[in-house]
């Protein structure tokens, strides 16, 4: 059992307090958060005072563990563009959980990531929820599958159009994912057909029993989009099949945030501080989160790790409040929000009983440029320590 006591707690879902105490059992599971009480027998007690304590941060959108960052090809996986739809792809059998980035994630207080494949398909495959710390990902799953990831704008355009191939617009682009997502429906009556009759069970199609689980709403489709009629296009096509989803980066989301905004569409914003390094960046602020948010969307901050590095995280949470988000509204877009956005809300994203004890002690508040990741605990154990 371990007890964090004399910090400044911040819980999240309820406002901060002073001389607080946070209690996690040998279980990994936290059983007491508020003021400070008598101690339990045989704890071992964590000193907090002059510190901040607060849950692990919860990063909605990344690609540690599968991305490129030093040795080039040989780590590059984290896109099959071989195919423009490939929803059959799993991240979980391209994640290297001795990759440093989930190191550098601990360092950055992130204790939970969902890692989601690249954007150069149409449909490019199964996201995963996990935490930064552990020998295989099996053992640091949180969900599986979190999501289908899908793409629209400059990236599979790019990928393909530039080699004479379908999708090269995006009318193509568009096309493929109402195909394929049409070919899963029909797959997905065969099924039932079959259900009543064996001997009309269709053969096995991995990627269509996948975007079956879209269709049924078991896993939303996760829409990389950063112009305005992309995200657009995006709602339309959820719509037309009814799915759940979330809109990945949502660059322009600012000029139509009064229409996501009547939808309380879940917007993972990010990744900033960025350059515009494409042309669909040209619109990127940091103003945007706020504008969002104020809207009625419910907004997380993402690092798109390697593009944002994750260890400074914070970094863009706080320019996020600099930028007109409020100091509550900042924290939780990268703690409860992304946490109920991913559907693990149940074990993280806040200090309450029963949620995992994923906890960072900060030297102080998180937003303040000097303040430093002192330890970071992951379901009791120490996984980081300055």
């Amino acid at each position: 059992m371990k007890v964090f006591r004399g910090g400044k707690v911040y819980p999240i879902t309820t406002p901060p307090f002073d001389n607080g105490m946070v209690i996690v059992g040998d279980d990994g599971k936290i059983s007491y958060v508020g003021p400070e009480k008598e101690l339990p027998e045989g704890a071992e007690v964590i000193d907090c005072t002059g510190k901040v304590v607060m849950p692990g941060f919860v990063d909605a959108h990344t690609h540690i563990g599968m991305w490129s960052e030093w040795y080039g090809w040989p780590e590059a996986d984290g896109n099959e563009a071989t195919n423009p739809v490939t929803p059959e792809l799993r991240a979980i059998d391209a994640i290297w959980p001795e990759h440093t980035a989930f190191r550098d994630a601990r360092e950055g207080g992130v204790t939970t990531v969902q890692i989601i494949p690249g954007s150069a398909n149409v449909i490019g495959g199964q996201a995963v929820v996990v935490k930064t710390a552990g020998k295989t990902v099996d053992e640091m799953i949180v969900k599986w599958p979190s999501g289908m990831k899908a793409a629209f704008g400059e990236n599979p355009k790019s990928v393909y159009g530039r080699n004479q191939k379908f999708p090269m617009t995006r009318m193509g682009v568009a096309a493929a994912m109402r195909a394929a997502l049409t070919k899963a429906r029909d797959y997905m009556a065969k099924l039932e057909k079959g259900e009543k009759d064996p001997e009309k069970m269709p053969d096995t199609d991995l990627g269509m029993l996948a975007l079956v689980r879209v269709l049924k709403k078991e896993m939303p489709m996760r829409f990389h989009a950063h112009r305005a009629d992309d995200i657009a296009t995006a709602v339309r096509i959820a719509r037309e099949f009814d799915l759940d989803f979330s809109i990945e980066h949502c660059t322009d989301g600012a000029t139509i945030a009064e229409f996501l905004g009547t939808l309380g569409a879940r917007v993972h914003v990010g990744p900033f501080p960025s350059t515009r390094s494409k042309v669909e960046l040209r619109n990127l602020s940091a103003k945007t989160p706020a504008v969002l948010q104020k809207a009625g969307c419910k907004v997380s901050i993402i690092s798109d790790h390697p593009f944002h590095p994750i260890q400074f995280y914070s970094v863009a949470l706080a320019i996020a409040w600099a930028s007109g988000m409020p100091e509550e509204e900042a924290l939780k877009a990268g703690t409860i929000n992304p946490a109920e956005s991913l559907g693990v809300a149940d074990r993280v994203g806040s200090l309450e009983a029963g949620k995992d004890g994923d906890i960072v002690v900060w030297s102080d508040h998180p937003f303040k440029i000097r303040s430093k990741v002192e330890r970071v605990f992951i379901q009791g154990k120490l996984v980081y320590e300055r």
